[in-house]
């Protein structure tokens, strides 16, 4: 069974990156959608799949801006530290931990940016959640030596 799953998948893939992975989650979200398919009523199954790719492709849309949008303010505040400029640097810095927080109310973002942690200038991984560790990498989160007078 494996071997013909496999093979299916394949052969939906050819069509477009992806397809069988948002044809399998539009089936998980509606259960009777395979059914219908195996009947013949395939115009439900193939709307539900665009459906679920169009989801996946606003996540991976929201995920670049936020890459995008990190990397634009990693710049500003090394540039600001660079010129003395205090006031325009700790803005900076405000405005990166509340990306990092945000990160915690936003589960599905989160993940997909695990994938991009290079990008984000993560090259380890430590343990921490993806929010955690883009503010300690930044100084904006305590590590270990807190309170041991390290």
């Amino acid at each position: 069974m494996a071997k013909e799953l496999a093979a299916a998948r394949d052969v939906l893939n050819a069509f477009g990156e992806n397809y069988s992975r948002d044809i399998e989650r539009a089936y998980l979200a509606d259960r009777p959608l395979a059914h219908e398919a195996a009947n013949g009523q395939v115009r439900p199954a193939i709307l539900a799949m665009k459906a679920e790719q169009g989801i996946r492709e606003i996540g991976q849309e929201r995920a670049s801006q936020f890459v995008a949008r990190w990397q634009k303010l990693g710049r500003e505040t090394k540039q600001n530290y660079e010129r003395g400029d205090m006031g325009s640097y700790h803005a900076t810095r405000s405005r990166i931990t509340d990306m990092a927080k945000s990160l915690q109310r936003d589960p599905q973002l989160e993940s997909l940016l695990a994938n991009r942690k290079n990008e984000l200038g993560i090259g380890t991984i430590s343990g921490r959640s993806l929010g955690s560790e883009l503010a300690f990498r930044h100084g904006l989160d305590l590590g270990r030596g807190r309170g041991l007078g390290i």
